[in-house]
């Protein structure tokens, strides 16, 4: 009984949420706008999400997407020919909402990175390690050798996305003419990461 009853309220719930969707006011078309952008937004983030190993939280943002999806799309669909100013206010917000899950994802920073950098002399390399592990990042150093035969010295540091301004910084307050290279690490297995508040903790700052 308990069962039908939670049924017959979530039916006539998408019934009256279906019956808001094929009016025609402004607070409909805020709906689909707002409605979209927030889907396209968590779709763009899920796949990021899943892309560098975070399944769960994927999933569960996966939940919430295909929900505003079904009513979101459901309420242009149904009149979307009589009513064509819903169909670009739901392709603008589609758009808008690309936008916006890359621009959050870059600000949340999830998963891992790898910096690489290439500095001329040992001198610059020796110190450019020494700040970074003072500050908490595992580091190792290479000796390469460039066209011309002579040695350049690799920085190479794996860290947390959300740390690889603070490791740039670092290491262009030493030499601002290495070469920096930023790429994404979707799992790393063994070694040390430094952890986001672990180097304030240890030094108060």
């Amino acid at each position: 009984m308990r069962y039908h009853m939670e049924v017959f309220a979530l039916t006539h719930f998408f019934e009256v949420i279906g019956a808001f969707f094929t009016g025609a006011s402004l607070l409909v078309y805020l709906c689909i706008f707002f409605g979209k952008i927030l889907e396209v937004t968590l779709g763009t983030l899920r796949i990021v999400l899943i892309n560098r190993g975070e399944r769960i939280v994927g999933a569960c943002i996966a939940l919430i997407e295909v929900t505003l999806w079904l009513i979101v799309a459901a309420g242009v669909l149904a009149n979307y020919q009589s009513d064509p100013i819903k169909m670009f206010t739901y392709a603008f917000a589609f758009a808008l909402g690309n936008f916006m899950g890359s621009w959050l994802e870059e600000k949340l920073a999830f998963g891992l990175c790898s910096i690489q950098a290439v500095v001329m002399s040992r001198e610059k390399s020796d110190g450019i390690c020494a700040e970074l592990r003072k500050s908490g990042f595992g580091v190792t150093q290479l000796v390469t050798r460039g066209m011309d035969g002579t040695d350049r010295y690799l920085i190479m540091c794996t860290l947390r996305r959300k740390l690889s301004h603070e490791a740039i910084g670092i290491i262009q307050s030493v030499e601002q003419g290495a070469v920096i290279t930023v790429s994404d690490v979707k799992s790393q297995r063994g070694g040390y990461l430094r952890q986001a508040g672990s180097h304030r903790r240890r030094t108060g700052k």
